[in-house]
C-alpha cells in the first residue's frame, strides 16, 4: 500500500509515461536512493546537469529527490515497475528483487577493468531479467567499506556488540559474532544516540554527510569489499529512445565513472578529516587483518549462493577470472 500511494503521489508531480522516443526532447524521471547531501546523489545531480547540458532537445532528466522523496528499499520497485525512468541506488537496497546485486561489493577490480570482465557481462542480464533494468554507470570506485564503533575493540570479533547493517555487511559480521539490526541510513543517528546500535557498516567516506561522525568514535582498519553505488534505467524506457538520446546518457554515465569524482584522493582525505575530528583508527595487522577480511570474503560468498545458488556460484567464478 506505501509504494501505491508512492506511485500516486509521483504521477500527481509528474507524467509517468515518457513521450516516444520520435518526440524532439524526452524527458525521464529520475530518483536517488541517498540523501541529497551525500557524495553518492551530489555526482547524480551532476550527471543529470551534464545529461540536461549535452542532450539539449533530445533528452533532459527530471531530479525527483533522494529518500524525502522515496524510501531507499522501494527505490528498486518503482524503478523495475517504471514509476520512475532513472535510479541512482546501490544495489543493497534492491537484493530483495535481485540478490545476486550484492556481487558487485565482491568484484574488487578498478571500474575500466571491471567493464572487460565476464562477471559483468552476466549481471547485466540480470539487470535485464529481473530489475527490468540496464546497468548504465558505476558511481564508485577504489573505495572500501569500513566498520565504525562507539566501543573499543582489540580483534575481529564482534561478540556483544549491536551493529546497523544493510544486506551488504549482513552475512559478515553475523559471521564474526555481531548482532545486526538492519534501517535504513535516516535512522542511523538516532540509533547511534540511544544505544541501540553499537556501530555500523560504511563506506570510507560519508559519515560527515550524515552527521553520524559526532556519534562514532572508532574505525578499523583495513577496509574490506567494494563500494557500489549505481545509475540504472528502466528497460523499457531505454528502448524508447533513439540513438542518439541513448548516447547522451551513456556518454554521461562513462564521465560519471572516470572522471567526476578522483575517489582515491577523496578517500585520503575523509580518512584525514576523521582523525581530526577525533575519531581513533583501531587496526588489524598479521593474521588479525588477514583473518578480518578473508571472513568477509567468504561470508559475502556464501550470503550470496545462499540466496541465488545458480548465479551466485557462477558469479563467484566469473569475477574470480581477470579479463
Amino acid at each position: 500500500m506505501r509504494f501505491r500511494a508512492l506511485a500516486l503521489a509521483a504521477a500527481a508531480v509528474i507524467s509517468l509515461h515518457a513521450p516516444p522516443a520520435s518526440a524532439q526532447e524526452v524527458t525521464l524521471r529520475a530518483i536517488a536512493g541517498f540523501a541529497e547531501q551525500t557524495a553518492y546523489t551530489k555526482g547524480f545531480v551532476a550527471f543529470i546537469e551534464r545529461v540536461n547540458a549535452s542532450g539539449k532537445g533530445l533528452v533532459k532528466i527530471t531530479f525527483i529527490g533522494g529518500p524525502k522523496a522515496m524510501p531507499p528499499f522501494e527505490v528498486g520497485n518503482a524503478l523495475k515497475s517504471g514509476v520512475v525512468d532513472m535510479a541512482s541506488v546501490t544495489g543493497a537496497f534492491y537484493t530483495n528483487l535481485m540478490p545476486e546485486a550484492d556481487a558487485w561489493k565482491l568484484a574488487d577490480m578498478p571500474v575500466p577493468e571491471l567493464r572487460k570482465s565476464p562477471g559483468f557481462a552476466y549481471m547485466e542480464k540480470l539487470y535485464a531479467d529481473k530489475l527490468n533494468a540496464v546497468y548504465l554507470s558505476r558511481q564508485t570506485d577504489k573505495t572500501p567499506f569500513h566498520l565504525y564503533l562507539t566501543k573499543p575493540i582489540s580483534k575481529p570479533d564482534l561478540t556483544g556488540l549491536k551493529l546497523r547493517i544493510t544486506p551488504v555487511y549482513r552475512d559478515f559480521f553475523a559471521a564474526i559474532g555481531g548482532t545486526v539490526v538492519q534501517t535504513a541510513p535516516g535512522e542511523v543517528y538516532t540509533a547511534l544516540e540511544r544505544g541501540v546500535v553499537d556501530g555500523y557498516g560504511w563506506p570510507v567516506h560519508g559519515i560527515f554527510d550524515l552527521g553520524w561522525h559526532e556519534k562514532t568514535k572508532y574505525r578499523v582498519d583495513p577496509g574490506f569489499y567494494s563500494v557500489e553505488v549505481s545509475v540504472l534505467v528502466n528497460k523499457a524506457t531505454w528502448e524508447k529512445l533513439s540513438d542518439a538520446q541513448r548516447k547522451v546518457l551513456t556518454d554521461a554515465g562513462r564521465w560519471l565513472e572516470t572522471e567526476a569524482v578522483d575517489w582515491a584522493k577523496y578517500n585520503a582525505e575523509e580518512v584525514d578529516r576523521q582523525a581530526k575530528s577525533g575519531i581513533e583508527t583501531i587496526t588489524f595487522s598479521g593474521a588479525d587483518a588477514e583473518t578480518f577480511r578473508a571472513k568477509a570474503t567468504e561470508a559475502g560468498w556464501a550470503g550470496i549462493i545462499r540466496q541465488s545458488p545458480e548465479h551466485g556460484a557462477k558469479l563467484k567464478e566469473l569475477f574470480a577470472q581477470k579479463p
